[in-house]
């Protein structure tokens, strides 16, 4: 069964950065994508940046160049490093994973989820 847990969310004013982490467990898929996703009040859900069993990354335009994936294998958790938050930059954040059969990670349907976690910037 697999399990995703986020932490790391919190209050933090513009310009300021924050790192988020996702810890996963019960995931066997030797080729995967993981993402980060975010929803705010009245919007629809969006990807934010997703990373492959490889390395690979890709991220949303709205946010190149401020935040970062990674992976860390050995302690099966996921990071997105934010940096330069802007208000806009306000929502739920959620960690999510699927099973990878190639192509981007960010057009993938992710069938596994985290409970999320808020990032709220002022």
């Amino acid at each position: 069964q697999v399990q995703l847990v986020e932490s790391g969310g919190g209050s933090v004013q513009a310009g300021g950065s924050l790192r988020l982490s996702c810890a996963a467990s019960g995931y066997t898929y030797s080729s995967y994508c993981m993402g980060w996703f975010r929803q705010a009040p009245g919007k629809e859900r969006e990807g934010v940046a997703a990373i492959d069993s490889d390395g690979s990354t890709s991220y949303a335009d709205s946010v190149k160049g401020r935040f970062t994936i990674s992976q860390d294998n050995a302690k099966n958790t996921l990071y997105l490093q934010m940096n330069s938050l802007k208000p806009d930059d306000t929502a739920m954040y959620y960690c999510a994973g699927v099973r990878r059969f190639g192509g981007d990670c960010l057009a993938y349907d992710y069938n596994y989820w985290g409970q999320g976690t808020q990032v709220t910037v002022s």
